[in-house]
């Protein structure tokens, strides 16, 4: 018996070693949720906000970091620079409203304007029908209210041919992660940009959404930790999970002008889950 088919090999993209090519010189970009949880602080790898922020850093952006723990906005800003990136770190609540508009009045003041802006905020709960109604709150306010009101802000600041991105799951389009709060709030951010795409698209603004399959990030560890059905990632595909790189990649095409003609769209980074299974 052959033995298994390797892994997708990890290319420089893949790892956030690939050089930056220019595509967002000049621009001004802010990423809420630019932050990175620690699962285990001695093998974390990096997570999807940070990744993003580097990445944006490398193609020549200047970069607002914003998260509600400012040590972990401060920690990837502190990264960034040592990368030769420029940027700024930021202190919000994306459900407190105050919070938000002052988020945006820092950024646009510190940066001088803003081009683009990505909404990576996400949290979970517990598995099954019987959570609490106060956890489906939490989740449901932090996932989708928090959405609302960074996006409206965003239409409203962003200059024209501006982007604004969310960050989804593919738990939004199909069943598994087990937890219907999760589900809900990521399958509702659906309309929440095709919302915020119409409104925008009045003002050059377009607004898209990253699709996440299973990600090697500090969240996902956590989120699969005594979870043995979310595994390695072994029986995807491509045969492992996705990396923060990867998806922060997908997040640069849309904040690019290489998507000036796209809105209202999702692109799934995980590895066919949402077209193959």
């Amino acid at each position: 018996m052959s033995d298994p088919k390797p892994p997708l090999p990890l290319l420089p993209e893949s790892k956030g070693a690939a050089p930056g090519r220019g595509r967002l010189n000049g621009k001004r970009i802010l990423v809420v949720g630019g932050g990175q949880r620690v699962f285990d602080a001695a093998t974390d790898p990096v997570g999807n906000g940070r990744a993003m922020c580097l990445t944006f850093a490398r193609e020549g952006a200047k970069v607002a970091v914003a998260d509600a723990v400012l040590e972990a906005a401060e920690a990837t800003l502190e990264k960034l620079k040592g990368d030769g990136g420029e940027g700024i770190a930021i202190k919000a609540d994306v459900c407190s409203e105050d919070d938000v508009v002052r988020m945006f009045e820092e950024v646009v003041a510190g940066l001088g304007g803003l081009d683009g802006v990505v909404f990576n905020v996400g949290t979970f709960g517990g598995v099954g029908l019987r959570i609490s109604v106060e956890e489906w709150n939490t989740i449901l306010d932090i996932n989708l209210r928090g959405a609302v009101l960074v996006g409206r802000e965003a239409i409203e600041r962003l200059e024209p041919y501006g982007s604004l991105v969310l960050t989804s799951s593919v738990a939004g389009f199909k069943p598994g992660s087990q937890m219907i709060a999760y589900d809900a709030s990521k399958a509702g951010l659906g309309g929440v940009m095709r919302y915020l795409a119409r409104v925008g698209a009045a003002q050059d603004i377009r607004v898209n959404m990253v699709v996440p399959g299973l990600v090697d990030t500090p969240n996902g560890r956590t989120a699969g930790a005594g979870r043995a059905s979310r595994g390695s990632g072994a029986n995807l595909p491509f045969r492992r999970q996705a990396t923060g790189w990867e998806i922060a990649n997908a997040a640069l095409f849309f904040t690019s002008n290489d998507s000036v003609y796209v809105t209202a769209q999702h692109l799934a980074v995980d590895s066919g889950l949402l077209g193959m299974t």
